[in-house]
């Protein structure tokens, strides 16, 4: 896997339906529907959170195979995960050698297992793809404004998860370009056993780790300049408004969770 196809943190611009759509919204529907994939029984349920999910895809243009090099990260996540539920899981055996043994229980809890957690990390991505950094990190703190009541430090907190989400993809860029000059001065990444290859990332990660001290640097630096002081005196650039769309989507999102728990609790599906 390069390191290129790491695509979180990245905001494909357009002017789509679901571009359109209040942060605040998006954040919301992105938290119910985690929540209602969690709720997920059986087949009817997990049949229904997957629909609608492809659907805010199509919705989005933003391109499939997008979504699908963001998910090579978690390849091995997801293989693992798959195998565990696959071979460990008790019930109606199909297949056994040895302490192995394959169950129908097994196949269904593995396959919805992966379908979970692929859900789970395109539902993320579709949020981080249609909303760029600074109106998710304004969204963020909207939503969490009550919390100031507590002396919740809700600004700092969502400056820094609009700074980390911003600068994934610089330093992705920026430890590719390192590899590149390192194996163009003889480094070898790839053979030897795995304490030789862990030592080989050494020139790699030392490099990457002053280059972010640096960013960082630089970056207080230039907040300074600017006269930031945090929340205090602080007004936005674009005043966040709720439009009619925006509450047919967390009207949408609270129904989808209330249909996810009848189907299970009351039909067990």
């Amino acid at each position: 896997m390069a390191l290129k196809d790491i695509t979180l943190g990245q905001y494909f611009p357009g002017n789509s339906l679901l571009h359109r759509f209040d942060p605040r919204s998006k954040i919301l529907f992105t938290v119910l529907f985690i929540a209602a994939i969690f709720l997920c029984k059986g087949l009817v349920s997990y049949g229904i959170t997957l629909l609608i999910l492809l659907m805010m895809i199509g919705i989005s243009k933003v391109q499939p195979r997008v979504f699908l090099k963001g998910m090579k990260p978690v390849v091995f996540i997801v293989v693992c995960t798959a195998i565990l539920n696959l071979f460990y899981t008790s019930g109606t055996v199909l297949w056994s050698w040895g302490i192995l043994k394959i169950t129908e229980e097994g196949i269904w809890k593995a396959g919805f297992m992966v379908l979970r957690i692929l859900m789970l990390i395109a539902c993320t991505l579709l949020l981080t793809y249609t909303t760029s950094p600074i109106l998710l990190t304004d969204g963020l703190e909207k939503l969490l404004r009550p919390l100031k009541k507590l002396n919740f430090p809700v600004h700092e907190l969502s400056m820094m998860m609009s700074i980390a989400l911003r600068f994934i993809p610089t330093l992705i860029q920026e430890t590719d370009k390192i590899i590149s000059a390192q194996k163009a001065r003889g480094a070898d990444f790839d053979s030897g056993n795995l304490i030789q290859k862990a030592k080989a990332l050494i020139p790699i990660l030392i490099p990457l780790f002053i280059s972010s001290f640096r960013r960082a640097e630089e970056l207080a630096i230039a907040m300074e300049c600017r006269c930031y002081h945090g929340d205090e005196g602080r007004t936005s650039l674009r005043q966040l408004r709720y439009a009619g769309r925006d509450y047919g989507l967390i009207v949408f999102s609270i129904a989808l969770c209330a249909g996810i728990v009848v189907l299970r609790v009351v039909f067990g599906l």
